[in-house]
């Protein structure tokens, strides 16, 4: 039996900044792309601190999932890239609001540069049953 590969792409989340898709949808797994601190309606950048980037990010994570018909206890993986580990706790403390438990799989790397020049990347990969 083939698997048809599904795009997701909502307007509530981020249009995309490059030739890619919020998340793409194969079987029961749901791989959404890096979300960075972009506002949706105004498709500008979150200029606040790290802890409104944080939170734009993981709101757009979920528009994505709730597009999709998945929610944020359907995160089986994440990765999250900092442009220093000294953001580590602060983006850990909001990241870690929007669980109710049972967490996901998670790896946090720093790396020299992310897209618009933002402090903090966050990506998914979530599944149903």
């Amino acid at each position: 039996m083939s698997k048809a590969k599904q795009i997701i792409n909502t307007p509530n989340a981020p249009t995309p900044i490059g030739p890619y898709s919020q998340g793409v949808k194969f079987g029961n797994m749901l791989f959404l792309s890096g979300q960075i601190a972009i506002e949706p309606s105004t498709g500008e950048l979150i200029q606040g601190s790290l802890k409104e980037e944080t939170q734009q990010i993981m709101k757009n994570i979920y528009e994505v999932l709730h597009f999709a018909g998945l929610s944020m206890d359907s995160i089986i993986k994440t990765s999250i890239f900092l442009t220093d580990m000294a953001y580590f706790n602060e983006v850990n403390e909001i990241y870690a609001q929007h669980f109710s438990g049972n967490y996901p799989a998670r790896e946090t790397v720093q790396v020299s540069g992310l897209p618009k020049g933002v402090r903090v990347e966050i990506s998914v990969i979530a599944g149903s049953e």
